[in-house]
């Protein structure tokens, strides 16, 4: 075997169709795309969602509300997941780090405390929102509540 012997394995290797080379290609003339129409000319784009002149489902569909832009997202953590936290790895002072670190929140991401369940500790939290009833759980074990601004 030399290199001058090697070839790619039988069908291994589809060449494309040579379209609009001339009639005698038979793939000449309208080169596969059929008679007139936007669609057989070059340079052919058809908007998105569009429905051969019927009026599209984007703009048959009523419209309502809206989507405020300001708006600022929170990954809610409960009293009872930081609960549960502080005892197995008996942390006392949670910031963003520590609910990066244990796999709560993302780098972009904006922690708001919330209420459900009970403290069996006093704790520090730094967060960047509370919800009444979090900070009054928090507060009333002794600990503080801190909003980062």
């Amino acid at each position: 075997m030399n290199l001058n012997n090697l070839k790619p394995a039988e069908g291994s290797i589809k060449h494309s169709k040579r379209i609009g080379r001339g009639a005698g290609s038979g793939k000449g003339g309208t080169a596969t795309r059929g008679n007139k129409g936007a669609k057989a000319r070059s340079g052919y784009h058809q908007k998105v969602g569009f429905e051969g002149g019927q009026m599209p489902l984007y703009r048959r569909v009523p419209k309502f509300g809206f989507k405020n832009i300001n708006r600022v997202e929170y990954v809610g953590i409960n009293l009872d997941t930081i609960n549960s936290l502080a005892e197995a790895k008996n942390i006392t002072t949670f910031d963003f780090d520590v609910f990066k670190q244990n796999g709560l929140v993302s780098s972009s991401d904006k922690v708001k405390i919330l209420g459900r369940g009970e403290l069996s500790k006093s704790i520090n939290v730094t967060a960047h929102a509370f919800s009444e009833t979090a900070k009054k759980a928090i507060e009333e074990k002794g600990g503080s509540a801190t909003v980062i601004k």
